[in-house]
């Protein structure tokens, strides 16, 4: 039992390391992402943003010193017990090795260990009282090994205990300065919303602009839907009218060979005469394959979007990587979360993000996140440059672009290299990143590899 608690408490340990790691880089580059935008020019909502996310990591940081201080407690206890287990077998061997010491001394004064190997009888009982004498010496140098082993394992734990104490006097006074960080940060973040606070009009000005910008997106990527939804219904409509076409000539090459079949058969019977074998296989074969043709008639699953066979295959492999898409930069963070919120300045005022944002360095590249089509390259008022590419019935799109590297028509493989990332008037790097199953938007968030 106390083994299986020591493994989780090491397991425990492990994961909490990798999660101080994920947090501390996240930092890191909210961090240097923050201070080129702050090294810009006049302050802004990204600067508010990119300050929400750090204040977050840096709270996430604290809860995970909180929770290192906890989890060394535990080992500590675990140390702890495991001393006093190994202090009692120290005990008892030390016990054990005294009353063997005592019952050897008494022995050798009743007899000599000498006197005893001579005194046998014949040759295999001196033989046998000397191994005897030997393993007896044997079983007491074990017994000092055991208790040197016991000792110096004892050793290791006290020692081990004194460490984690040390490392948790260590913790605390990291987490005191990772505290102040905070207050700092929060007090930063009043003094920027309290200067956009005086900036009202301009905000509801940006506001203003931003939804033109986002419905002007969001009709384009309809439009490129719907474009594509079409086409692939009329794409359908044609092979299916020329699967029909080829159905009906084949009916009707197969009516031809079974009616001549069936008049060499009643001509045969008319004779009087047996009809000949291949003409009867050739009325069954036809009659079976019909009833075959008829049972495997089912709808079909893919036709219900009209996807042809490659699209169908790259819709579904898009479907199976859910949570493990890469990244569209290979830095940033989430400045903007997916959904509907409270606009973070203006009072009573509600904004609706139909994808994320994702704060980057400046000329960042932006790349595709998965194999597919490019649909459209466009630039657009309060949007720079889009680009939307189709998987199937999913589409990717990547606004907010300073250069784009790809055309229409272009087929991508996931990481590939599309852009560069543009940068505003208030020095902010930032990509509006979305995903759509044709009309239904979806959480990108949800998609990508956890960071």
């Amino acid at each position: 039992m106390a083994q299986q608690q020591q493994t989780q408490t090491l397991r425990n340990r492990q994961a909490l390391e990798k999660e101080k790691r994920q947090n501390l880089e996240r930092m890191t580059q909210i961090n240097t992402i923050l201070k080129q935008t702050t090294s810009e020019k006049q302050v802004g909502l990204g600067q508010l943003k990119a300050l929400n996310q750090q204040i977050q990591a840096q709270s996430n940081q604290i809860g995970l010193l909180n929770k290192d201080i906890r989890l060394t407690e535990t080992e500590i206890f675990e140390l702890r017990q495991a001393s006093e287990a190994l202090t009692k077998d120290l005990n008892k061997l030390k016990s054990e090795y005294a009353s063997m010491v005592y019952a050897a001394d008494k022995r050798r004064q009743q007899i000599n260990p000498l006197g005893f190997l001579f005194a046998a009888d014949n040759f295999n009982q001196l033989v046998a009282r000397y191994r005897y004498l030997r393993q007896y010496s044997n079983a007491r140098q074990s017994q000092v090994r055991q208790m040197n082993n016991v000792r110096t394992m004892l050793d290791g734990k006290q020692q081990a205990t004194q460490r984690k104490r040390q490392e948790q006097r260590s913790t605390l006074v990291t987490k005191l300065g990772e505290s102040k960080k905070l207050e700092s940060l929060k007090n930063e973040k009043n003094l920027v919303v309290k200067e956009l606070s005086q900036k009202e009009s301009e905000l509801a000005t940006e506001l203003a602009e931003s939804r033109r910008a986002v419905d002007r997106l969001e009709a384009m990527i309809t439009r490129i839907i719907a474009r594509e939804a079409r086409e692939r219904a009329e794409r359908e409509a044609r092979e299916r009218a020329e699967r029909e076409r080829l159905a009906k000539l084949e009916a009707a090459r197969k009516a031809a060979e079974r009616k001549k079949a069936e008049d060499a058969i009643a001509a045969a019977a008319k004779a009087g005469e047996k009809p000949a074998p291949a003409d009867v296989a050739k009325v069954e074969s036809i009659d079976k394959a019909a009833e075959t043709e008829t049972a495997a008639k089912k709808p079909d699953e893919r036709r219900n979007n009209n996807l042809n066979d490659e699209e169908s295959a790259l819709a579904s492999s898009f479907t199976a990587s859910r949570t493990r898409l890469p990244w569209p930069v290979t830095k940033g963070f989430i400045s903007d979360h997916f959904g509907r919120k409270a606009h973070p300045v203006l009072k009573g005022i509600y904004v609706e993000n139909q994808g994320i944002d994702i704060q980057t360095n400046a000329g960042e590249g932006v790349r595709s996140v998965y194999d597919g089509v490019v649909q459209d390259v466009t630039s657009m008022p309060g949007m720079n440059n889009v680009v939307a590419i189709q998987h199937g019935d999913y589409f990717t799109v990547y606004a907010k672009l300073k250069s784009v590297s790809v055309q229409i028509g272009q087929k991508v493989k996931a990481r590939e290299s599309i852009g560069t990332v543009a940068t505003d008037k208030n020095g902010v790097s930032e990509i509006q990143f979305q995903i759509w199953k044709e009309f239904t938007k979806l959480n990108p968030e949800t998609w990508l590899i956890p960071r």
